[in-house]
């Protein structure tokens, strides 16, 4: 009588792919029900587990069509790309990054350069979709949505069962799929916890992803250690200019207690979201600040405005200092660059826009273009150096103006 009790878990996976091919029996508690779905998958698209697997690359315009469609996503790789291979340089495994339809748009490491199976799947423009490569980690997270891990013989396609891959999703500043971060070893087991590894750099490259994709919010970095907001596990929210939350990442939706889904329909306000007013949120540009959340969490908070070429606002804000946890002053009504005129009944407030009033963070920023052009007699060049900016953000803003002024 066979049993499932063997020293390894290899063991036990190969014994429960026999009974499961041969036999039909489902090898419940040895693989994962995401690993079982994928091998039925396969098994319905007439595959058998004995073919040969080839890594076919997609055409040379579907490729670069990935790498275009995806250029805010292989910059925000390519920041990650050196810390991540120095960290798994000497485990002998390899990183790649697939969209998600998995077609391979970056490789880190060099084991791949070596042979084997790494060597023909890990180039850039292979196919490695469920429907071509049968069970692996991206096709598991491009289904589920989830972390995924297969080691060995979880794998459908018995020559590939000497692999072992990990893979983790990457989400952009909608919470939508965009990418896998996926680290493979071939021939040997993972030596080290390679789910934390993948989780670091996947958050990693996410982050640098959304807030690239940030347009004119202010961004709310906070977690429970100061020493976090400049890492990987930093919350993130995005802030639009109706006061409005327009999206965060896993992270801040953990500690604020809310869903990713819930900034979507209706979105929620800072107050709802913060219990404080976006006055309040604007003063907190330094460190040290410290926002208790309504479900009673103190985090840590650091705030900065994001302008719509992506660096930072032109303007400077000047915001109130901040409320302290305990005082019961008044909130702040309005933050203003300038004098501001007395608000009439019925004027909206509480809104990034209702902060701003009058002097929006459109005209502050012409304004301060105006007089920086001046300064420099006209000179774009000398201008867009000293506000550290493109010059076509200096000459966007000129012929909006040229154009406001023949109407």
């Amino acid at each position: 009588m066979t049993s499932l009790f063997f020293d390894t878990h290899e063991d036990r996976v190969a014994l429960a792919r026999r009974q499961y091919f041969e036999e039909g029996k489902l090898p419940t508690g040895v693989v994962s029900d995401a690993v079982l779905q994928s091998w039925g998958h396969c098994l319905r698209s007439k595959r058998a587990a004995t073919e040969r697997v080839e890594f076919q690359p997609v055409s040379v315009s579907r490729s670069h069509l990935a790498l275009q469609k995806n250029a805010l996503l292989c910059e925000a790789w390519r920041h990650e790309l050196r810390s991540l291979e120095s960290i798994i340089g000497s485990t002998g495994c390899d990183a790649i990054l697939t969209d998600t339809t998995g077609v391979l748009i970056g490789v880190a490491g060099g084991v791949a350069q070596q042979g084997g199976v790494l060597k023909a799947a890990h180039r850039i423009g292979v196919n490695l979709s469920e429907d071509l490569v049968g069970t692996t980690a991206p096709g598991l997270v491009i289904r589920t949505g989830k972390q995924a891990l297969v080691r060995g013989p979880e794998h459908f396609f018995e020559r590939v069962g000497h692999m072992h891959c990990a893979a983790a999703p990457i989400r952009d500043i909608h919470s939508r799929l965009i990418a896998v971060l996926d680290i493979s070893s071939e021939g040997s087991p993972f030596r080290f916890d390679v789910t934390s590894v993948l989780g670091y750099f996947a958050s990693a490259i996410e982050n640098r992803l959304v807030v690239a994709q940030a347009d004119q919010h202010l961004i709310v970095r906070l977690q429970i250690a100061e020493a976090l907001l400049d890492t990987p596990l930093c919350g993130l929210v995005g802030v639009g200019l109706d006061g409005k939350v327009a999206w965060c990442n896993s992270a801040a939706a953990n500690l604020l207690g809310i869903s990713t889904a819930a900034t979507k329909t209706p979105a929620l306000t800072v107050e709802e979201v913060f219990d404080r007013t976006l006055p309040q949120l604007l003063s907190m540009k330094d460190s040290g600040n410290i926002l208790r959340f309504p479900n009673g969490l103190c985090v840590f908070v650091r705030c900065e405005l994001r302008a719509k070429d992506g660096g930072q606002a032109l303007v400077q804000i000047q915001a109130s200092p901040a409320i302290p946890l305990n005082s019961g002053a008044e909130p702040v009504q309005g933050v203003r660059t300038e004098p501001a005129p007395v608000q009439q009944p019925g004027e909206p407030g509480g809104s990034l826009a209702g902060a701003l009033s009058a002097t929006t963070l459109r005209d502050a920023d012409v304004d301060l273009i105006a007089r920086m052009l001046a300064e420099c007699k006209g000179n774009v060049s000398a201008a867009a150096r000293k506000l550290k900016v493109s010059r076509g953000l200096i000459y966007r803003h000129m012929k909006n103006q040229q154009q406001l002024a023949e109407r």
